[in-house]
């Protein structure tokens, strides 16, 4: 079975919601805990939603001095699948895993919504179980969700392929190009600002009229991962 690691840092709020996610998938949820130095001999890592220690200087940017970090970001150039959601998207841009960065959305509200998005590269390790041009509703819920860079960075990003998921219909955040999540070009680190372990059960996520899924768009997330998991075996 595979094991994926979850990480709480201090202030993290939907860890538990994507350990269970873990479990919906097949897979063994393993707690990690930010003061570790040891992975634990996971699989794969998941850095969930929240406000890292309170999102004090900007949002995670306390939390790439965490011991559990070296070590995730040793696994992830390695090669171990890593999933950033909305505050672990915003860590993974703080220890340069992902180009870019995060900052207030362009309104400077929360936001707190079920979003369209398309998949835009179903070939990374959490997107295998989509395919291209696909369109999932996903829960979004942010005060830091604006994605930006320089337009070369955005550019290479584009041109290689490495935008995963862009928003349809409405960019609330204001992301450059709508981009609501990305990949390095291994495709095994992967940053969402939306919350796919919100979308894993029928009757508690968001019920969407495009595919009639009854709220489970975001299982694919981690069964995606299970799966290349266990091919590699």
């Amino acid at each position: 079975m595979a094991r994926i690691g979850v990480v709480t840092f201090p202030g993290s709020l939907d860890d538990r919601d994507a350990a269970r996610a873990v479990r919906l998938a097949g897979g063994e949820a393993v707690n990690l805990f930010h003061t570790e130095a040891d992975l634990q001999g996971v699989d794969a890592v998941v850095l969930p939603g929240g406000f890292s220690y309170g999102d004090y200087l900007r949002a995670g940017a306390i939390s790439r001095f965490s011991p559990i970090m070296e070590r995730v970001v040793d696994a992830a150039r390695g090669g171990m699948p890593v999933l950033g959601i909305c505050n672990g998207f915003q860590v993974l841009t703080e220890v340069h895993l992902l180009p870019g960065s995060m900052i207030k959305n362009q309104h400077l509200h929360f936001v707190c919504r079920d979003q369209v998005l398309r998949v835009e590269n179903a070939s990374t390790a959490w997107s295998s179980d989509y395919e291209a041009g696909q369109e999932i509703t996903i829960p979004l819920k942010n005060q830091d969700g604006q994605y930006v860079a320089d337009e070369h960075t955005l550019d290479e990003l584009e041109g290689e392929g490495l935008v995963a998921f862009r928003y349809v219909g409405q960019n609330l955040n204001g992301s450059r190009r709508d981009i609501a999540g990305i990949t390095n070009g291994r495709g095994n680190v992967v940053g969402l600002m939306p919350h796919p372990e919100h979308a894993v059960e029928p009757g508690f996520g968001p019920d969407s009229s495009l595919n009639g899924r009854r709220g489970t768009d975001g299982l694919a997330f981690f069964t995606s991962a299970i799966k290349g998991l266990v091919a590699t075996v």
